[in-house]
C-alpha cells in the first residue's frame, strides 16, 4: 500500500495566478491541487470550480476553516464547508485558532475544549455536504495566537468525538517532526488521516516564522519516514506539498513547481 499522487498546495506558489497555476499543473502532469479560500474567493468560487474541473484536476483540500474562538466562527465554517463541497474538495483543513483576544487570556485547556465542542457541532453539517473536517495540529510555537492544538494526539482526541468519515486529522511534517509521539499517533490515526502534507524545517528559523518552511531536503525532517508511516497506517490519499517560503514565492510559478517536483522525487516519493 502506498500514498497517492503528488498534489501542489496553492500556497507553495502563492503568487502564481490561479489560471496559470491550473494550466501549469496540468502541463506538468500534476493531477491534484490544494486550494485556499482567499484566492478562490478573489477569482470566484464557481469560476474556480469550473476551471479545475475542465483541466481534469482534483481539489485535494481546501484551506482553511477553524479559528473557532473568533466572533462568527461557526457561520464562517459552515460557509467554508459549502465552498469545499462546490469545489469538490473532500477535505476542509481546520486551524483551530489561538487563545481568545483580550487581557488575561491564559486558559489553554478551556480554549481546546471550546474548539472541540465547535468541531463536534459542525461535523454533521460537513457530513451532509460530503466534506471531511481535518484538524491540523500546529507546532507549539503557534499555540498562543494561531492554534491551541499542538500534537497529533490532541487532534485525534477531538476527532474521535465524531464519526471518522466526518472528522479526521492532518499529518503535516513541518508541524509534527519534533513530536516524540508522532509515529505512534500516526499508527493510532489510521483511517482518521484525511490529508498528508510535507515541508521541511530549517535552522535557524527565518525572521518571518510563518514564511519559514524549508524546501524539501533542506532541513532536518525525515520526510520519507513520515510518508512510510502514513502508508503503514493505511493512508492512500494525495501527498500535498505545502511550503510557505518567500524565496520560493519570488520564483516564477512554473520554475518553482519544477523545483518542488525534483525535490519531491528525491526526498519524499
Amino acid at each position: 500500500m502506498s500514498a497517492g499522487p503528488f498534489s501542489l498546495n496553492q500556497w507553495t506558489t502563492r503568487y502564481w495566478p490561479l489560471p496559470d497555476l491550473v494550466a501549469g499543473c496540468a502541463g506538468a502532469g500534476v493531477t491534484g491541487v490544494g486550494l485556499w479560500r482567499e484566492p478562490v474567493a478573489e477569482f470566484g468560487l464557481a469560476r474556480t470550480a469550473k476551471l479545475v474541473r475542465e483541466a481534469g484536476l482534483a481539489v485535494t483540500s481546501l484551506c482553511r476553516g477553524g479559528f473557532f474562538l473568533e466572533r462568527g466562527a461557526l457561520d464562517d465554517n459552515r460557509r467554508a464547508i459549502e465552498e469545499a463541497a462546490e469545489l469538490g474538495a473532500p477535505v476542509l483543513v481546520l486551524v483551530s485558532g489561538g487563545l481568545p483576544d483580550g487581557p488575561g487570556a491564559r486558559d489553554v485547556d478551556g480554549a481546546r475544549q471550546r474548539v472541540g465542542d465547535a468541531i463536534a457541532e459542525l461535523a454533521p453539517y460537513a457530513g451532509q455536504h460530503g466534506v471531511r473536517l481535518a484538524i491540523e495540529p500546529l507546532h507549539p510555537m503557534f499555540c498562543s495566537d494561531r492554534c491551541v492544538i499542538s500534537t497529533l494526539g490532541q487532534a485525534l482526541d477531538l476527532a474521535e468525538r465524531s464519526p471518522a468519515e466526518q472528522v479526521g486529522v492532518v499529518v503535516d511534517t513541518y508541524h509534527l517532526w519534533w513530536d516524540p509521539h508522532a509515529y505512534v499517533d500516526i499508527a493510532r490515526a489510521g483511517e482518521r488521516i484525511a490529508i498528508f502534507q510535507v515541508a521541511d524545517w530549517v535552522t535557524p528559523l527565518p525572521e518571518g516564522v510563518l514564511t519559514g518552511r524549508g524546501m524539501l531536503g533542506d532541513g532536518c525532517v525525515e520526510l520519507r519516514r513520515f510518508r512510510t508511516a502514513v502508508e503503514a497506517a493505511g493512508y492512500t490519499g494525495p501527498v500535498e506539498v505545502e511550503i510557505f517560503n518567500t524565496g520560493l514565492w519570488a520564483m516564477p510559478g512554473a520554475e518553482a513547481l519544477g523545483l518542488v517536483l525534483e525535490r519531491y522525487a528525491e526526498h519524499v516519493a
